[in-house]
C-alpha cells in the first residue's frame, strides 16, 4: 500500500511540474534579421528589453494591418517578406493579456536595414510645438501648408497613414494611463 501511495504521489508530482507555462510577448523590438537579407526580425523583450530566449512557437502579429503568423525560435522571429524601400510599418500584437503596438520608420540603404522606433508621445509634441510656433507668429494658413504636404509625401510615397498615426497615439496614452 505504501508503495502504490508513493508511486501515485511520485506520478502527481511529475505531472504538476511538467504542465507547461503559457508563453506571452507583452514587449519586442525590431532590428534587421543578421542574415541581411532585406528582412526584419522581430525579438521578444522583457521589460528591461533583455531578449527572451524562451519564447518559441506561433504568435499572430499585424504588419499595417496584415495578419501573420510569426514562427518564434528562441525569442526571434524573421519576417517572410523582405522590404524593398524605406517605409513606415506599425507592428502590433494581441495576447491574452493586453495588446502591444510599435511604429517604426525603416530605412533602407545600400548597407542594410535600420528601423527608427517613433514615440508616440512624439507624434502628439512635435504637432503641437509647430503649431504653437505658427500660432505665436500668426502664420498658422501656412505651417498649416507645411504640414498637409508633408502629410501627403509620406502617407503616399512611404506607407504612412492617419490610421496608423492615430492607433499608435491612443496606444501610447492607454500605456501612460
Amino acid at each position: 500500500m505504501k508503495k502504490i501511495f508513493s508511486s501515485l504521489l511520485i506520478i502527481l508530482t511529475t505531472l504538476c511540474l511538467a504542465q507547461a507555462k503559457p508563453q506571452y510577448i507583452t514587449n519586442f523590438t525590431v532590428k534587421e534579421n543578421l542574415t541581411q537579407n532585406g528582412k526584419l526580425a522581430i525579438i521578444a523583450v522583457d521589460s528591461l528589453d533583455k531578449p527572451m530566449e524562451n519564447i518559441n512557437g506561433t504568435f499572430v502579429f499585424n504588419l499595417n494591418g496584415f495578419q501573420q503568423e510569426l514562427a518564434f525560435h528562441d525569442g526571434v522571429a524573421v519576417v517572410k517578406h523582405p522590404l524593398e524601400s524605406s517605409t513606415f510599418v506599425f507592428f502590433k500584437h494581441k495576447n491574452q493579456e493586453k495588446s502591444v503596438g510599435k511604429l517604426y520608420y525603416i530605412y533602407k540603404s545600400d548597407t542594410g536595414l535600420k528601423p527608427v522606433k517613433i514615440y508616440g508621445m512624439l507624434l502628439l509634441l512635435i504637432p503641437a510645438i509647430i503649431l504653437l510656433i505658427a500660432y505665436s507668429f500668426k502664420r498658422f494658413l501656412s505651417t498649416f501648408v507645411v504640414l498637409a504636404i508633408l502629410y501627403f509625401y509620406f502617407s503616399y510615397s512611404k506607407g504612412l497613414d492617419l490610421s496608423k498615426i492615430l492607433e499608435s497615439t491612443f496606444m501610447t496614452i492607454k500605456n501612460l494611463i
